[in-house]
C-alpha cells in the first residue's frame, strides 16, 4: 500500500523535491522482492519510465532541474526490474529498451548527464542479462553494439589518430569516478549484447567489431580515480 501510494503520489504533477524523495523511497523499498509483486504493473512502470524521460522520443534534455528526478527513476526502473520477473517481461511489451537508446543519444554531448547516462547503461545492461529476447533485440534491432560502443568511447575521451587507432597518451590524468563507472557500465553491457556474435556476417559487422577491439585497447591502457576502480575497469 506504501509503494502504491507513493506511485499516485508521482502520477500527479507534483514538486520535483517530492518527486525525488518520493522515488528515493521507493528505490528502497523496491529492493524487497515480497513488496514489488502488487506494485509491478504496466501502469507504474509507465509512471517511472515517464519520470525517466523515457516516454519522450523528440525532447532533449534542456533543464538540469529535472535530472534529479530522471536519475532516481532510472535507479528505481534497475532495482524492480532486476527483482521481478513481471517487470522484466513488461519491459519488452513496452520497448523499454529502445526508449533507453534514445535516452543515451539524448546524453551526447551534454553536460551534467552522467549520472544519467550511468543509470541508463547500468538498466541496459541488466535488461541484456536478465531478458534473452532483448538481448537479441538490442543486438539486432537497436543497434547496441554500436550505441553501448560510441557511449564507452565517450565516457573514455578517446581521440583518433586514424581510422582503428586511438590516441596514446601516457600523461593523461585518471578517469573521475562518474566516468569511470559510465564506461564500466557499457563493457557490462556490450559484453552481454556481443556474448552470441561467434561469427561475423558483415562487412559493417566487421568495422563495428575492429573499432570496438580499438577502444578496448585504449581502455586497458587507461586508469581509474583508484586501483581498484582500474581493475574493475580492467
Amino acid at each position: 500500500k506504501l509503494c502504491e501510494g507513493i506511485l499516485n503520489i508521482l502520477e500527479k504533477d507534483t514538486k520535483t523535491s517530492c518527486q525525488v524523495a518520493c522515488l528515493e523511497a521507493l528505490r528502497i523499498l523496491s529492493r524487497d522482492k515480497k513488496v514489488l509483486v502488487p506494485v509491478t504493473t504496466k501502469r507504474n512502470m509507465q509512471i517511472l519510465m515517464r519520470l525517466a524521460k523515457l516516454d519522450t522520443v523528440e525532447d532533449p534534455l534542456e533543464r538540469p532541474s529535472e535530472f534529479p528526478v530522471i536519475v532516481e527513476a532510472l535507479k528505481c526502473l534497475c532495482n524492480i526490474i532486476f527483482n521481478s520477473t513481471v517487470a522484466q517481461k513488461l519491459s519488452l511489451e513496452l520497448n523499454l529498451a529502445a526508449m533507453l537508446c534514445n535516452l543515451l543519444e539524448k546524453c551526447k554531448d551534454q553536460q551534467l548527464v552522467d549520472d544519467i547516462k550511468c543509470f541508463d547503461l547500468r538498466l541496459l545492461f541488466l535488461l541484456s542479462l536478465l531478458h534473452t529476447d532483448i538481448r537479441s533485440q538490442l543486438r539486432k534491432e537497436l543497434q547496441g553494439v554500436q550505441v553501448l560502443t560510441q557511449a564507452l568511447e565517450s565516457s573514455l575521451s578517446v581521440r583518433w589518430t586514424e581510422e582503428y587507432k586511438a590516441v596514446e597518451d601516457r600523461d593523461r590524468p585518471p578517469l573521475s569516478l562518474q566516468e569511470t563507472d559510465c564506461a564500466i557500465e557499457a563493457l557490462k553491457a556490450l559484453f552481454n549484447v556481443t556474448l552470441d556474435s561467434w561469427n561475423v556476417h558483415s562487412e559493417n559487422e566487421s568495422r563495428q567489431f575492429r573499432y570496438m577491439a580499438a577502444i578496448l585497447r585504449h581502455c586497458l591502457l587507461t586508469t581509474g580515480p583508484t586501483e581498484d576502480k582500474t581493475e574493475e575497469l580492467h
